[in-house]
C-alpha cells in the first residue's frame, strides 16, 4: 500500500528528515509533502504581489499564498504528521491539525511531554501522539505493511 504523508509544523529541527530517512531505510512506499520550510522564503511568498508598508499586509499576502500549497497538500494526503516544538509556538501547525480534523483526515501529533496540557484538544482529535520521529516511522510502517 502506498501512502501520501503531509509533514506539518516546526521547522527548526531535522524531524522531517529523520522520518523520511527512517521510512526510506525500511523500504516503505511513502511520499512526503510539506509547507515551505525555509522561514524567509515562506515569509516572502506574497512579495510578488507588491510591496507593503505594513508588516501585517505582507504577512497576510504570504499567508494566503502559502495556504494554497498547504490546503492542497492536506486535501491530497492520506494522513498528516503535525510537529510541535518547544522553542516557538506553532500556531500554523495547530491550524493544520484543525483543518485535518475538519476534513476527517487522520493525523499524528509529535511533541514532548511538556506540551501535553497546551495541546490536549489537538491531541484529543489525533489518531496518535508520538514523542519521537522513530515512533512515527514505526506507526507508518505498520500502516503500509501487508500483514
Amino acid at each position: 500500500m502506498s501512502y501520501k504523508v503531509y509533514l506539518s509544523g516546526e521547522i527548526h529541527t531535522d524531524w522531517r528528515q529523520q522520518i523520511i530517512q527512517g521510512c526510506e531505510s525500511r523500504g516503505l512506499d511513502i511520499s512526503f509533502s510539506s509547507a515551505v520550510t525555509v522561514h524567509e522564503a515562506s515569509d516572502a511568498a506574497g512579495d510578488g504581489l507588491g510591496a507593503e508598508d505594513k508588516q501585517f499586509w505582507r504577512d497576510h499576502k504570504s499567508a494566503k499564498v502559502n495556504a494554497i500549497r498547504i490546503s492542497n497538500a492536506i486535501k491530497n494526503c492520506d494522513m498528516a504528521i503535525v510537529r510541535f516544538g518547544d522553542k516557538y509556538r506553532q500556531w500554523n501547525a495547530a491550524f493544520d491539525a484543525g483543518f485535518c480534523a475538519a476534513l476527517g483526515k487522520p493525523y499524528i501529533t509529535l511533541h514532548d511531554d511538556c506540551l501535553i496540557h497546551a495541546l490536549k484538544e489537538v491531541d484529543g482529535a489525533a489518531q496518535a501522539w508520538a514523542t519521537t520521529p522513530e515512533q512515527v516511522v514505526e506507526i507508518l510502517e505498520y500502516l503500509v505493511s501487508d500483514s
